[in-house]
């Protein structure tokens, strides 16, 4: 009986590095979302500045 009392307290353990996983896993899929629009809106901007030069 002791030994489900503890295997059923290491469970209830994990669920801590469950939610952390979690969100690292959030973290890092809002990374990559940054990134590609800062990425597109780079490119944007480089064109807005290619303009500017052409101009001058």
């Amino acid at each position: 009986m002791a030994w489900t009392i503890e295997v059923l307290q290491a469970l209830r353990r994990q669920e801590d590095g469950q939610d952390l996983l979690e969100y690292a896993l959030l973290v890092s899929l809002i990374a990559l979302i940054a990134a590609g629009a800062v990425a597109a809106a780079g490119v944007q901007v480089d064109a807005i500045f290619q303009q500017i030069a052409a101009a001058l």
